[in-house]
């Protein structure tokens, strides 16, 4: 049965708590951006001052075995300034008995690197490239039941489970998923996760219309589900970045050598079909900011979308572009953003992302409700310091596409249960 932490007693109880503390570090272990730590602080503190004590798991990195890179140590003294306690640390994850059973209320506890263990995330490692296909079975058979043990002792530590990691909530790992087995009436969400989620049924439940939906990046291929799950749900669909000269080609503009997947016009025929069918305002860019090369110093020029010469290939939406856009924005209610419109890695291509930031902002300011997630996106908001100024900023990018697909995150519907 899902608790709730305001009314869960925490009370001389010791909480094990998933956090998403993979954070970026420079090559002195300093770390560059603490966001999610900042993040996940109302709900520890929460804990804490209510008598309890809690133990904090996260992974660091991909580490495929142990690596002193991928430690957690590197951030203990951070948490422990930035939850206003001295954190103890324990160097593996899977021998911290000792130290969680000493935790007294109001201490905190950090445990190493859960994905030094293979068992995390519950896939074999260093099977030989050549391993049969009888070797990977047994090989996957093995982790999946050591997996069980793994998953137990982290369990073993602790009276209560909270999952604070949208970031990790679309894997179905030990930490994520399965250790809400073993409290099945003293499991809930924390601040940070309960938050994410009531977001995301804000747009995709109980949109307020017009409904705007804006999707960049680069690729249709890592967006077709968005697309197909949002068409029916929104009024307006702006399609902007690389992905959309895929659709730009399939409408038989000539796009010169602009990013887009060729086997994919299909699919982008019948979204484009799809829309016209719903009533859906599928907006395209009509202006682009071309280069005759794939850098920030490259020679560039505006032109019509659907002309775009050989030799040449879009790197920004255009004035005209943001112009339709701006106004679409502004007219909405409800406004979801995921993806960049152009290269935003580049200062010179950065102008039509950060575009969308200011319109997202200003449609926050008339009173729309505005989600925004997804690395690039987020970084345009924050770069802009328009973070306080939209509705919403999610911190999960893969979990938040694929809710916004359609899926079940199991690191969500572990807790729901």
């Amino acid at each position: 049965m899902q608790q709730h932490i305001d009314s869960y007693d925490f009370k001389g109880k010791k909480a094990i708590v998933r956090v998403d503390f993979n954070v970026p570090l420079d090559e002195n272990f300093k770390i560059t951006d603490d966001t999610r730590i900042r993040r996940a602080m109302p709900t520890l503190k929460k804990v804490l001052a209510e008598g309890g004590s809690v133990i904090i798991m996260s992974h660091l990195g991909r580490p495929k075995k142990v690596d002193p890179k991928f430690s957690l140590k590197h951030i203990v003294d951070h948490v422990s300034e930035c939850l206003g306690v001295p954190v103890k640390f324990a160097d593996d994850c899977q021998k911290a008995d000792d130290l969680a059973a000493a935790l007294k209320p109001g201490e905190a506890l950090l445990l190493e690197n859960l994905r030094y263990y293979a068992e995390e995330e519950g896939k074999p490692r260093g099977l030989a490239e050549n391993a049969s296909d009888e070797e990977k079975a047994a090989a996957k058979k093995a982790v999946k039941a050591s997996q069980k043990e793994f998953t137990k002792k982290l369990a073993s530590y602790a009276d209560c489970y909270i999952n604070d990691a949208f970031g990790t909530a679309h894997r179905a790992h030990a930490s994520t998923a399965l250790i809400a087995e073993y409290f099945p009436n003293d499991k809930m969400f924390g601040y940070l996760m309960e938050s994410e989620v009531k977001a995301i049924d804000n747009v995709l439940k109980n949109a307020k219309r017009p409904f705007t939906a804006i999707i960049g990046g680069s690729k249709v291929s890592s967006k077709l589900a968005v697309l197909e799950n949002l068409l029916p749900k929104v009024d307006n669909l702006i399609i902007g970045g690389g992905m959309g000269y895929t659709f730009i080609k399939a409408e038989g503009g000539q796009i010169g050598n602009s990013l887009h997947e060729d086997e994919l016009i299909p699919q982008a025929k019948e979204i484009m079909a799809k829309a016209k069918e719903l009533g859906v305002n599928l907006s395209l860019s009509v202006e682009t900011h071309v280069a005759d090369d794939f850098s920030n110093d490259a020679n560039s020029k505006y032109t019509s979308s659907h002309a775009i010469p050989e030799g040449w290939e879009g790197m920004d939406a255009g004035p005209k572009s943001l112009e339709n856009w701006r106004k679409i924005i502004l007219d909405s209610k409800t406004v979801l953003w995921n993806g960049p419109v152009g290269v935003f890695e580049m200062p010179n291509f950065a102008k039509g992302t950060l575009q969308i930031a200011q319109d997202l902002a200003d449609a926050t300011a008339k009173g729309a409700y505005t989600l925004v997630g997804g690395g690039d996106s987020v970084a345009a908001v924050t770069q802009m310091g328009y973070a306080d100024k939209v509705s919403y900023v999610s911190t999960g990018g893969g979990a938040m596409l694929e809710a916004i697909e359609g899926k079940t995150l199991p690191g969500i519907a572990a807790i729901q249960e």
